[in-house]
């Protein structure tokens, strides 16, 4: 065995070499779309669209949609993120417009790295997917300040989202700028680009009361403006009932299945679906059962829906300040089908790729009847059915040509029984709360309550190699002993008060952003107070206290008494009280405020500011209350470290000490350590759980804000019921321990080895047990019972010539697959029978094929996926006779080549 030294050259040579080759790769992709010519991704086609769809040059389609924000990525994932839509059964890529991350500077625009929108466009075009430009350029999105730069706030006399003439004429040129560059770069449809469709404003039809007739016209004119730019594709407003006559108007929620546009003229799309929902800081993680998205998503398409876009497909992470809120946390996960680092989240990815594929089934009836048969099936079931029996002329002619087509939805709304009902004449059990999908109206393909996916758990862990000779004890033992962190920290302290020159000294209180312009989270306010020995001894006598009261604060704030930190508040718009203690004669007073996420949602964005509002006071003196707005102040905009940029790779005037362990915790500090990329390519993960609040930054590139805050001990759900109304606090989890600890660090910005990681604390942590890890999908389970459904798949190759659905010899299958660059190392469990529990709780029932562990080790370990077919036959016989059969199995899976481990 190599010694811990020799290990650690060993992974820095293998790091080396394999690095450059992996990002060589990477770059070449990403420079080849760069510069191709938006021919190369279509023939020139039209876009328009009449009450029952989207037409695609010449045809109705049924569009899902997959939601992906540029800017939450890196370039590097963009083609991957693509592709695993793709395979999810996309046939759209669904992305906002960032303003502010476009134009952070009036006039100064920013198309580059994660802000590189037209290779972005450009990749989805390559990949054979349409995409829907969701302009705004108000955005919400849980992005900073809905997505307006924050100097839009400085012009005078503006007024934002009404019919306000400044703010109408940046809206203007902003819409414009982007309608123009893609329109330059060749993107737009009947140029042979991707773009098929639109967004202007982004549900306003929310806000609109709050600003009365000013907000009515603000909406024509809105749409005037965009009609007006030339683009070639239809315009959308969502949540906007009263869009004109030329804009679609479409649906935003979490179920859509009953909604209808404004004109008979238009089609019902569904822009956003939310199948997750974002967190704050200290906050339970929300989590959206499959099933329950799956029926809201096949009810969308059974009563008329024709698009309907994953809000959000692939979340992704708020790098930097980009978070919204306030207190929005760093990930943007949203328990989307893709998580935050890029891995498919099972069964949640699988399942409704199956529904996509059981959609795609129907598309060819759908499509060419202008409207369904509805029948009533029982008291809270219903069916609706698609036909059409026509030589085919019009809207889908060059697509389906001549079929002969029925295809139906049976739904079962009862929110807790299972229903037998009859349809033309079959008998079909539908689960509650649930959607059988026949596509030819007699053989169901899919139920929304049936998951037959796997489900993958992801762990995040040291890169240790996972050798089969190496069991999960002697596994564990090895990682504990790689938990500490190297001694070789450095340290700056961050000063109290004021640090530069570019410090001004004015009466009163300042509104926060006015002074930031969000340049930096903090701002601090410095006066003197002088306290005299008649306050001294009033305060002894009376036994009270002097005290900061402020009637209202956001975000956070640090008081500081002659340079210690006294007390802190934190809160949306809450009062202050916070006692303070004085030395006799003059006492430096430091009020620290800090923003977390600027508001994102919500009328009136530009009045909504940051820091105090009313009376700022100090109470409890001996002559009265002191107020404190009417006094000088010194305003420090920002941090030094922040202006020297000492987390920059370059050099700077930092002065920079070595850390011992009796330097912490410390507050406001600045820590520095260097690091080895883990070898392999799995996403990289931050462990900051031993921190306290601050920000991070790897290599220069600002990871986010962190923060260790605790969610409430209750509230999380032990099991999650899919049936019935879904809401954010319905099926949440994490109860008691920190909202977030671990952080993405995008490989890209990694190279071999010294990898710079800086830390700005401002609470205390402890730096030395932050921990670099690798996230992975390392057990994988299924359970598949022979009521199962066949797999989708095989129903698309399964029509016979005269267009019915041949059935025979088609049985349910079991589908295992690791992540990839993993195989399967091991079969945990497999029983065929009557198993019991769950993954990773998996045990025997009273009914098991003594087959099982062989049958499935021989068609599954050494490979990255494999099939077994859910049927008697291929376990030597029928165990026990009259009973439904289920196999359940727990896989491992391991790197198919295994090189080390890293830590910092």
């Amino acid at each position: 065995m190599h010694s811990k030294k020799n290990n650690r050259a060993l992974l820095q040579c293998l790091a080396l070499s394999v690095y450059p080759m992996m990002m060589m790769m990477m770059m070449i992709h990403l420079s080849c779309v760069s510069s191709s010519s938006a021919s190369t991704f279509f023939k020139p086609f039209n876009v328009s669209y009449d009450h029952r769809a989207i037409i695609i040059d010449g045809n109705r389609r049924m569009l899902i949609s997959a939601g992906i924000h540029y800017p939450r990525a890196t370039p590097e994932m963009w083609p991957d993120l693509i592709a695993k839509s793709k395979e999810g059964g996309a046939d759209v890529i669904e992305t906002y417009v960032f303003w502010n991350a476009h134009e952070s500077i009036r006039g100064q625009y920013n198309f580059k790295g994660k802000n590189d929108i037209v290779k972005f466009v450009k990749l989805v075009g390559s990949s054979g997917l349409y995409l829907h430009l969701r302009i705004g350029p108000y955005v919400c999105a849980e992005w900073n300040f809905g997505g307006f730069p924050v100097w839009l706030r400085d012009i005078p006399g503006i007024e934002f989202r009404t019919n306000n003439a400044p703010f109408k004429e940046e809206m203007q040129r902003f819409v414009k700028k982007i309608v123009d560059l893609m329109r330059e770069e060749m993107l737009f449809s009947w140029q042979g680009g991707p773009i098929i469709m639109l967004q202007i404003e982004n549900e306003y039809g929310n806000m609109e009361s709050s600003y009365g007739q000013q907000g009515k016209d603000y909406v024509k004119w809105a749409a005037s403006m965009a009609l007006g730019l030339g683009a070639g594709v239809p315009w959308v407003m969502c949540k906007q009932t009263d869009a004109p006559e030329n804009i679609i108007d479409a649906c935003n929620g979490y179920y859509c299945d009953g909604y209808k546009p404004n004109s008979y003229n238009k089609p019902t799309l569904w822009t956003e679906n939310w199948d997750g929902w974002y967190t704050t800081w200290g906050g339970r993680l929300p989590h959206r059962p499959v099933e329950d998205l799956a029926f809201a998503v096949a009810r969308f398409f059974q009563r008329g829906g024709s698009f309907m876009n994953y809000y959000m497909y692939f979340g992704g992470t708020n790098f930097g300040r980009t978070s919204g809120g306030p207190f929005y946390i760093t990930s943007y996960d949203y328990d989307a089908p893709i998580d935050e680092y890029g891995l498919l989240s099972e069964p949640k990815w699988g399942h409704l790729k199956d529904l996509h594929a059981a959609i795609k089934l129907c598309e060819p009836a759908l499509v060419a009847a202008d409207s369904a048969q509805y029948i009533k099936l029982g008291q809270n079931q219903e069916a609706h059915v698609y036909r059409a029996n026509v030589l085919s002329e019009g809207p889908n002619s060059n697509r389906y040509g001549s079929q002969s087509n029925c295809s139906a939805f049976l739904a079962n709304i009862d929110e807790h029984k299972a229903a037998s009902v009859t349809f033309l004449g079959q008998s079909y059990t539908l689960p509650p709360w649930s959607v059988s999908i026949l596509p030819d109206c007699r053989n169901t393909v899919f139920n929304t309550a049936k998951v037959s996916s796997q489900t993958s758990i992801k762990t995040v862990e040291f890169s240790l190699p996972l050798s089969p000779n190496i069991s999960v004890p002697q596994q564990s033992m090895i990682e504990s002993k790689l938990s500490c962190t190297s001694k070789s920290w450095m340290t700056v302290k961050e000063p109290i008060g004021v640090w530069s020159e570019n410090n001004f000294t004015v009466q009163g209180i300042l509104e926060h952003l006015n002074v930031t312009k969000d340049y930096s989270d903090y701002l601090w306010h410095i006066t003197k107070i002088y306290v005299s020995d008649d306050d001294i001894s009033f305060w002894k006598t009376n036994e009270v206290r002097p005290t900061v009261t402020i009637d209202s604060m956001r975000d956070v704030l640090r008081v500081f008494i002659n340079g210690q930190l006294t007390g802190s508040v934190i809160g949306h718009w809450v009062k202050v009280v916070q006692p303070v203690e004085f030395q006799s004669g003059y006492n430096d007073l430091i009020l620290l405020s800090q923003t977390v996420g600027l508001q994102n949602y919500g009328a009136f964005l530009e009045k909504d500011g940051a820091g105090f509002r009313g009376q700022v006071k100090l109470t409890g003196f001996k002559n009265g209350d002191i107020d404190l707005s009417k006094i000088l102040w010194t305003y420090q905009v920002g941090l030094k470290g922040e202006f020297q940029q000492i987390f920059s790779i370059e050099e700077n005037e930092a002065e920079w000490t070595d850390l011992t362990r009796d330097g912490i915790p410390s507050t406001f500090t600045w820590y520095k350590a260097y690091f080895d990329a883990p070898d392999g390519i799995d996403p990289v993960a931050l462990d900051l759980g031993s921190m306290g609040k601050g920000q991070a930054w790897v290599n220069g590139h600002h990871i986010g804000r962190y923060w260790t805050v605790v969610a409430p001990k209750g509230g999380c759900q032990d099991t999650c019921d899919y049936r019935g109304a879904y809401n954010s606090d319905k099926c949440t989890t994490n109860c008691g321990n920190p909202t977030q600890t671990w952080y993405h660090v995008p490989r890209s910005w990694l190279q071999a080895s010294n990898n710079l990681l800086v830390i700005f604390e401002e609470t205390g942590g402890n730096p030395f047990e932050i921990s670099v890890k690798l996230r992975s999908t390392r057990i994988v389970c299924e359970q598949v019972s022979e009521s199962h459904y066949p797999p989708v798949r095989k129903w698309s190759n399964s029509y016979s010539v005269d267009g019915k659905l041949s059935i025979n010899k088609m049985a349910p299958e079991m589908h295992l697959h690791c992540q990839d660059g993993y195989i399967i190392s091991s079969i945990e469990f497999a029983s065929y029978g009557t198993p019991q529990g769950r993954c990773q709780k998996f045990s025997r029932g009273n009914c098991h094929a003594p087959m099982s562990l062989s049958v499935v080790s021989e068609a599954c370990q050494g490979k990255s996926s494999c099939s077994i077919g859910i049927t008697n036959a291929v376990f030597g016989g029928d165990p026990c006779r009259g009973i439904v059969k289920t196999l359940a199995v727990e896989a491992r899976c391991i790197p198919s080549s295994n090189t080390g481990f890293s830590q910092i």
